[in-house]
């Protein structure tokens, strides 16, 4: 080996510091190149795999590569770096036949700081597209976002990243989302987190800013028509159907008035809000704010439920924006009649097995200790109860019952998560007006200061009911063709 190599190796060797670095870029350098073609190449999916290899291997290469440095720089082995290096190369330049050794030298030395530099540069971009991936958000630490990622992937937003909502591409946003990432990992860690994962409703970025830069309301103009279907728990599943016309309207647009129900995120008509709790669910001012004119004010009407309000305005100013009626827009969580309804329609619970519906709804809604549980108890008391009923039924048809029994459990699994506390109801959506929430929490219990006229609950300010829980609606018929 030339001396040069060795005076180098033995500069190395002489810092504790460059030597544990050295021992660092040798070992990682190697396996990051081969995990990175791996990774790339989609041969492991394992998210803990990505968080090994960026989150971890990555930054323990460049503080290798660091300690390597600093270790050289400083080492204290009685031969100065500077010196020896002036004099090597003063003494390569200077002798004749030289050049070519130094040349040799300098091409090794550029291609090994291509070579880190490349890899660093690598394993960088990685570790950010990773930790921003919606496989680390929803399965790195698993059992804790397991309810939020299992409904994200059956939402209507399932092909859009996490970190387009919940980042998106606002400097200041993301910084905040990083630093709150890491608050997490350490709840996580230290096993503080709650239970359930509060909606993080003070932390997201303002829903405008989000929603818009897909769906403008602007552009969402005139009615849509909405059809449900539901299966009544009687022996039968008797189907029936629900047609509404939803007046969904538009902001403010070719200079026309806001109309329908996006009348509310009007930039004309602007709609501010108080409200008494953390989840936005007891409305206790309204401010409707038009340029020009005096607000129009309205306040909660005392005594008109069993909400307990302080006197005055609670909390502070809101404007409304998408979220306040749409805040579920990904992570939605079903009530257990809904749950089956879906199932039933898209006949992966078959409506044809007699009282599917009444017995699927009563086992669904037990309470079980886990989800492991709940897996084995749903399906033993479907067996039991139509083995006893309807022996003949199933015996003839045992994929149907199969295919069926598998289709009331995943309705039970797609909801409730016992570990985190997740079950029917927990997560409220706005979106409507079940049980007295969406609509209702400012339609009907809020009255204008001045003339005490209350915020009117008419059905028909947002829709019109074409046809209610009807066998065959005559609508149906009328429309043949574009609803089936």
């Amino acid at each position: 080996m030339p001396s040069t190599y060795k005076k180098l190796i033995n500069l190395v060797s002489r810092s504790k510091v460059s030597v544990i670095g050295a021992l660092l870029v040798s070992i990682l350098l190697p396996v990051l190149l081969v995990s990175i073609a791996f990774d790339s190449l989609g041969l492991i999916e394992n998210p803990y795999f990505g968080f090994l290899l960026y989150v971890v291997m990555a930054p323990l290469l460049v503080l290798g590569i660091l300690l390597l440095i600093f270790g050289i720089l400083f080492s204290r082995s009685g031969e100065e770096l500077g010196t020896y290096t002036v004099e090597y190369l003063k003494e390569q330049f200077t002798r004749p036949g030289r050049y070519t050794r130094i040349r040799r030298l300098l091409y090794f030395t550029v291609a090994i700081t291509l070579v880190l530099v490349f890899v660093i540069g690598l394993a960088s971009y990685s570790s950010f597209r990773y930790t921003s991936s919606s496989q680390f958000c929803g399965l790195f630490c698993h059992n804790v976002m397991q309810p939020q990622y299992t409904a994200y992937l059956h939402s209507p937003h399932s092909r859009v990243s996490c970190v387009e909502c919940h980042l998106g591409k606002d400097a200041d946003w993301a910084e905040r989302s990083r630093f709150t990432g890491l608050k997490q990992l350490w709840a996580v860690a230290t096993d503080s987190y709650p239970r359930p994962i509060l909606p993080p409703i003070t932390a997201l970025r303002p829903g405008r800013k989000t929603c818009e830069q897909c769906h403008l309301p602007e552009k969402f103009h005139g009615s849509r028509l909405y059809s449900r279907e539901h299966f009544l728990p009687d022996e039968k599943n008797t189907r029936v159907r629900t047609v509404i016309l939803m007046k969904v309207g538009s902001g403010d647009i070719g200079g026309r008035r806001a109309h329908g129900i996006h009348w509310h995120v009007s930039e004309t008509q602007q709609v501010f809000y108080r409200a008494a709790d953390r989840e936005r669910e007891i409305i206790t001012e309204v401010r409707q704010v038009e340029k020009g004119k005096k607000d129009v004010i309205y306040t909660r009407i005392p005594g008109i439920d069993s909400a307990t309000v302080s006197s005055g305005a609670v909390g502070k100013l809101r404007k409304m924006d998408c979220v306040d009626c749409h805040n579920r827009p990904t992570h939605i969580f079903l009530s257990p009649d809904e749950a089956l309804d879906r199932k039933m329609a898209a006949n992966i619970i078959s409506p044809y097995l007699p009282y599917i519906k009444r017995q699927a709804l009563a086992v669904i809604q037990k309470d079980y200790p886990s989800r492991e549980v709940a897996r084995v108890e749903i399906s033993r008391s479907l067996q039991n109860w139509y083995r006893k009923n309807y022996p003949e039924l199933i015996g003839n048809n045992p994929n149907l019952f199969a295919r069926t029994v598998k289709g009331v459990v995943e309705a039970y699994m797609d909801n409730v998560f016992p570990a985190m506390r997740v079950t029917w109801g927990t997560y409220r959506n706005n979106l409507g007006h079940s049980k007295g929430s969406g609509c209702f929490r400012c339609h009907g219990k809020l009255r204008q200061v001045d003339s005490g006229r209350v915020i009117s609950k008419d059905c028909n300010l947002c829709h019109v009911i074409l046809a209610e829980n009807e066998k065959q609606p005559e609508i149906i018929k009328s429309l043949k063709g574009v609803i089936e």
